[in-house]
């Protein structure tokens, strides 16, 4: 009852005092907002990419010649840029040299292209990917329709092409993709099957593609570019030593010599989640600046609240301790005040924080989140600065006398 009927006191101190209230409510709601909507958009973002992130598997790791995520500024850049480019013909070597890897997939790529089919185009924003069919098996790719090009199809060099999901949707209105025709550039291919939809990537469709078989890519498309490799390990337990295995295999293929840094990365899951993380710990920080400036304001403002409220209580301080409330009965009553003063603001800031942040996420066209941890993160500051802020006022209550109290007019 002490609980409910402290709360109910709040309540009618913030409408007794509705500018001042709306002013402190202000200052916490806006540093539970802060921290609410960064967490929540973060951790909305994070998940999709992590979502991502997984469908290339959990026991799978890339080889490329650049980094996930670049910095350094322009000395770094160039660094990586001076590096050799990986090679298909290194990629088959790997093949041979490893013994651990499940697949060694091999993958070139060219972006911006068009794919036509009749009168239809696409806008110049397809990416043609060249691959060999380990690419596949370590991908697990999901086929909708048709079927995947096969080892006779890449040796063979056949011009035949396995379209993405919106590559389709642009074509194929009406029409079973699967047989038909389309031109990649001035090169004609047979669609031999469609994947399934993948979904997008803070906002990045990963469907505008187009798989070929890598030597009908290098082809058409050229050999000048890097290639990427996309290894499986055998199980998620021995992906580091296929790591192992393929740095040491690939720094032989490629001539490095020992005591030398790798000119090539190793690119795992759990390293791009961590480099995202570290990308956006400046973003938390602000976040978390902003809020501690802002609940510092709106503490001093419940402080200043209750005060007031204390003030203006004095008589009824006097009356209740004249008839045997002790002081624990009136601290606890003013402290349970200011928590209940502070929880008003904060839930305000919480709401809006989560409203903000998937708001963030719908136009990233990401996963919608409730970040539970963070709101009960939120509530436990709202809490604690109730109480670090509410306990002075509290205390001069507790302390009053109630003779000179009962006399205060």
């Amino acid at each position: 009852m002490l609980i409910l009927e402290s709360i109910k006191l709040a309540y009618q101190s913030i409408i007794g005092s509705k500018l001042r209230s709306f002013l402190t409510l202000l200052g916490i709601a806006i540093g539970l907002f802060s921290i609410i909507i960064v967490m929540t958009a973060i951790s909305a973002i994070q998940q999709n990419i992590v979502d991502a992130f997984n469908e290339i598997g959990a026991n799978n790791f890339f080889v490329q010649k650049y980094p996930a995520f670049q910095a350094g500024g322009p000395h770094a850049r160039r660094q990586y840029r001076n590096r050799k480019d990986l090679t298909p013909y290194e990629g088959e070597k790997l093949r041979e040299m490893t013994e651990l890897p499940a697949a060694v997939g091999i993958v070139l790529n060219a972006t911006g292209r068009v794919v036509r089919f009749r009168n239809e185009k696409t806008n110049p924003t397809v990416y043609v990917a060249g691959t060999n069919v380990d690419y596949f098996v370590a991908l697990d790719l999901e086929m909708e329709d048709g079927r995947m090009y096969t080892n006779a199809d890449v040796e063979l060099s056949r011009p035949v092409a396995v379209l993405g999901h919106d590559v389709v949707d642009k074509l194929f209105k009406n029409i079973n993709p699967v047989g038909q025709t389309i031109r990649v550039d001035k090169y004609e291919f047979e669609v031999i099957g469609t994947f399934a939809k993948r979904g997008t990537v803070l906002g990045q469709s990963q469907d505008n593609f187009v798989c070929i078989p890598l030597p009908v890519f290098q082809k058409y498309f050229g050999r000048e570019r890097s290639a990427s490799f996309l290894i499986m390990a055998p199980s998620k337990d021995l992906i580091q030593e296929t790591m192992d295995e393929v740095i040491g295999a690939l720094r032989l293929i490629r001539g490095i010599a020992p005591g030398e840094d790798n000119d090539f990365e190793i690119v795992t899951n759990d390293q791009l989640t961590e480099q995202f993380n570290e990308l956006t710990k400046y973003f938390r920080l602000g976040a978390a600046v902003i809020a501690f400036i802002a609940l510092i304001a709106a503490g001093v403002g419940i402080m200043n609240i209750m005060l007031v409220s204390v003030t203006e209580r004095t008589k009824e301080i006097g009356i209740r301790k004249a008839v045997g409330a002790q002081k624990k009965n009136i601290l606890t009553q003013f402290v349970i005040e200011a928590v209940a003063l502070s929880w008003f603001g904060g839930l305000i800031g919480i709401v809006l924080g989560l409203i903000g942040g998937n708001i963030v996420a719908l136009y990233l066209s990401v996963s919608l989140i409730l970040p539970i941890d963070w709101i009960v993160i939120g509530l436990i500051i709202t809490t604690i600065v109730g109480v670090v802020f509410g306990v002075y006022p509290a205390m001069k209550a507790a302390n009053l006398d109630p003779i000179e109290a009962l006399r205060y007019e």
